[in-house]
């Protein structure tokens, strides 16, 4: 058994739900494995939102939830003292309150900033993937086996999955299947227990129009990367607009636009960023 949840950041609504749901059962209340958590300044359920796009025509957002990940070998665990922070046998890693007591240097040891230090007690406290109620036998839910953390319990558009890691089976590992996994970029060489999926990368987009000024519906664009020769294909819409999202990052790409009686414009466009290419007509 090895404890984990899925992040899919195509799914969040940056509804704020989970992150609600973690203060409501943390503030104010400690647990078997946490002091109480402060009602400002920590977010053990972080969402991290990033505005998309360099023009106003094309503007998108990506809303990333951040709690611990629970690495397979912890900084935090590393950096601390006489066993204060630890791994248990489930893979939930937990700051010991009363042996962390003075070791900034835990929640410091952090690489994606999900340790949090409080002033008032001294001490690091960061996400315990709510331990204490899949550890408690009497926590009232319908199917035993049905306990989850509080945040995924909150979500009301399954973009956070909670199971087990180590079977095939389980509904978390079906869906990390299907999806495609991102880690975040400080841990990139680091295992963890909260798997992040489809965090976007950059995005390129466009607008094509017939020679009338009229939007043009299902002109053919294709991008090829440079780096890889990767290649995708796009149609645009009923606006005449089109976009390809999840490209390499800092790549050349050749862009052609096909559209049958006009000739074919190509063009070029560096993934630096997310970027609105232009508008763009069709000649006969």
């Amino acid at each position: 058994m090895r404890y984990g949840i899925m992040i899919d950041s195509a799914r969040c609504m940056s509804c704020y739900n989970c992150f609600m749901a973690c203060k409501d059962e943390h503030c104010g209340f400690s647990t078997t494995v946490s002091a109480e958590q402060p009602h400002m300044g920590q977010f053990w359920m972080r969402l991290d939102e990033r505005e998309r796009g360099d023009d106003s025509r094309k503007i998108k957002t990506v809303c990333v939830p951040t709690p611990c990940s629970h690495c397979h070998d912890p900084a935090c665990a590393k950096t601390a003292k006489n066993g204060a922070a630890y791994t248990r046998p489930d893979g939930i890693v937990i700051i010991d309150p009363q042996k962390a007591a003075g070791q900034k240097e835990i929640a410091d040891a952090c690489p994606i900033g999900a340790v949090y230090w409080n002033d008032e007690l001294e001490i690091p406290q960061k996400c315990t993937m709510c331990a204490h109620i899949l550890d408690d036998p009497d926590y009232m839910v319908a199917d035993p086996g049905d306990k989850k953390p509080r945040c995924v319990e909150a979500c009301p558009n399954n973009a956070l999955v909670f199971g087990d890691l180590d079977d095939p089976e389980s509904a978390i590992c079906k869906r990390i299947a299907k999806e495609k996994v991102t880690q975040l970029k400080p841990l990139s060489d680091t295992e963890t227990n909260v798997v992040h999926v489809n965090i976007p990368t950059v995005f390129l987009a466009g607008t094509v129009y017939l020679p009338d000024d009229e939007v043009c519906d299902g002109a053919e664009v294709t991008l090829i990367c440079g780096v890889n020769n990767d290649r995708r294909t796009v149609k645009t819409n009923y606006f005449g607009d089109w976009e390809q999202d999840d490209l390499i990052i800092d790549s050349d790409y050749e862009i052609t636009i096909e559209y049958p009686g006009y000739k074919t414009i190509n063009l070029a466009a560096k993934t630096d960023t997310d970027r609105f290419i232009g508008e763009f007509i069709l000649e006969k």
